[in-house]
């Protein structure tokens, strides 16, 4: 039964709810396509017969692969949708999926200018992942021991795989979860580690685990650590060892690799209001506990990649007919990964989004609106990451970079912003930076002959001072490590070069974090060389990056 539209001076207004949708005109006046396919029918399927759960529920995943399930939905290859999993930040499913019916509005943010608006009704059910809520990790063990359950997917960021921290010792809630057993697991890792023995001991259907993160190898980092927390409860007698071979075995449980690509910035407050002023209720983002900024919509550009290693035991829907996925053998997934993460996109936003902020700048296109800072990204990309690079063939290297440069990077309607960039970073460097200088010293011997790759680290490192290039303080982006290595930097004086002493090597050695140590690469000193430049006053970190990139 419809809602009633609700006059506020003189103002139609409405909330996006299941309820809402069949007032049609009021959404398609404000330019917003509704789904074509039944909302709740998909919600009822989706609940009865379970058949793709996801671990991490933020934006990322509400733009992308919902949006690729919606589409799939339209064409009419699946009838079922998404059941939404949330481990860490249980704000998200109480102030974004509940209040609106779990219904989500995908805002895709064109170069040109113009906004295409969608409801996407295929996240069928939000569920808390957490073993305190009785109610909720029932509902989560009859999920997983479905028969009919054929994926399971993951956007958590790198360090929702870690077990160890960056001097190799287990995190505490890690520890934790070892001890206490299956039931009351609240990492991801533990709480997957769980479901997956519930599955095993209702019936041992077969699974594919899909880690849609930018990790290299993210399949592995997935595998090895669902393995360990088995192995390990195996020994302090809470699973059998049955569990171990189950996980271990690939014709059984899969942990394919993928590779995904889509820009998505934080919910923008320009289009919260666009959207309120229009009469939709209750748009503005929120910020949570967790620092987790999210909002009932979510914008974000239009092209999209996922490469996914085509390794479902328990088979799939034809995802091939997604918008933007590529089915592959695991060699070309690789290819593509080390294409996007290590060298076309995710070393530019990592090397240049901390300068960004240092230099006070917002927006990262605005940043790369100065041709120095332009030149650095590409210098990154196709001067010193695509030569160690092999090509996929299934999308060209070249091609790929080009649109980064003349169409993504610069589209300043997606409103991406520097801080932003600046998340997790600690968890990101050593696969967006590590795998490329591993590569030079491979064939080299030594990384010594990169300018613009140790130009971002020690930009990095400068903005992880949280000083600004004028003198004054920011706040630095939610980082695990960002604490711990702020406080081996507080000896660093701004203005002082010479207060820089060998502050930097514990971290520039730190294999955990760079995959190598940068002294033995080749570009530790060199790295110090250009921190101490940019320490050195006013305007120092610009001028260091101007010096370098100039003589390149």
């Amino acid at each position: 039964m419809c809602v009633n539209k609700n006059m506020v001076e003189g103002k139609v207004e409405m909330k996006m709810t299941c309820d809402s949708l069949c007032n049609r005109h009021f959404w398609e006046e404000r330019g917003i396509t509704l789904p074509s396919y039944d909302v709740e029918a998909v919600y009822k399927k989706t609940k009865q017969a379970p058949g793709w759960v996801h671990f991490g529920i933020g934006n990322i995943f509400r733009i992308f692969i919902g949006g690729i399930v919606d589409g799939m939905l339209e064409q009419g290859i699946l009838d079922s949708g998404l059941t939404c999993m949330e481990a860490f930040d249980f704000d998200i499913v109480d102030k974004i999926y509940h209040p609106f019916d779990n219904l989500a509005l995908s805002v895709i943010l064109k170069d040109d200018g113009t906004k295409e608006k969608k409801i996407l009704g295929c996240f069928a059910e939000a569920v808390k992942a957490k073993p305190s809520e009785t109610v909720s990790w029932s509902r989560m063990k009859e999920i997983f021991a479905a028969e009919s359950l054929q994926i399971v997917s993951f956007t958590i960021t790198e360090k929702g795989y870690a077990l160890r921290d960056s001097q190799g010792e287990f995190l505490k809630y890690v520890k934790a979860d070892m001890e206490n057993g299956p039931d009351q697991a609240t990492g991801v890792m533990g709480i997957v580690t769980a479901m997956l023995n519930e599955r095993y001991q209702r019936g041992g259907y077969p699974l594919a685990l899909v880690s849609m993160d930018n990790c290299s190898h993210n399949g592995d980092l997935l595998r090895a650590s669902v393995i360990e927390m088995a192995e390990t409860w195996q020994k302090k007698g809470f699973v059998d060892e049955g569990l171990v071979d189950y996980v271990k075995d690939s014709n059984r449980v899969a942990f394919p690799w993928t590779m995904i690509d889509k820009i998505t910035p934080r919910p923008s407050d320009e289009i919260a209001k666009e959207l309120e002023v229009s009469g939709i209720e209750d748009m503005q983002p929120v910020v949570t506990g967790k620092r987790t900024y999210i909002a009932p919509f979510i914008n974000a550009e239009k092209p999209q990649y996922l490469v996914i290693e085509d390794s479902f035991p328990n088979g799939r829907p034809a995802l091939e007919k997604g918008y933007g996925v590529y089915m592959a053998d695991r060699e070309t997934v690789n290819k593509a990964e080390r294409m996007k993460v290590t060298a076309c996109l995710n070393p530019v936003h990592s090397a240049l989004g901390p300068i960004g902020v240092v230099l006070g700048i917002d927006g990262f296109a605005d940043l790369l609106d100065d041709p120095v800072m332009m030149k650095m990204g590409k210098q990154i990309a196709y001067g010193e990451s695509i030569p160690v690079i092999e090509n996929p063939k299934i999308i060209r290297p070249i091609d790929f970079t080009d649109e980064l440069f003349q169409n993504r990077f610069i589209n300043k309607y997606l409103g991406d912003t520097n801080i932003r960039l600046c998340q997790e970073e600690s968890q990101g460097v050593g696969v967006r930076f590590g795998v490329t200088i591993n590569a030079y010293v491979s064939r080299y011997g030594t990384a010594s002959s990169l300018v613009a790759i140790p130009l971002g680290l020690a930009g990095w490192l400068r903005y992880l001072m949280a000083i600004d290039d004028n003198g004054n303080n920011y706040e630095l982006a939610p980082d695990p490590l960002a604490d711990t290595l702020h406080e081996m930097l507080s000896g660093i004086a701004w203005g002082e070069p010479s207060s820089l002493t060998d502050q930097l090597r514990p971290i520039l050695s730190n294999k955990n974090i760079f995959f190598t140590d940068l002294y033995e690469a080749g570009l530790g000193e060199r790295i110090e060389e250009f921190f101490r430049e940019m320490i050195a006053g006013p305007g120092s970190c610009k001028n260091t990056v101007y010096k370098y990139i100039n003589t390149i």
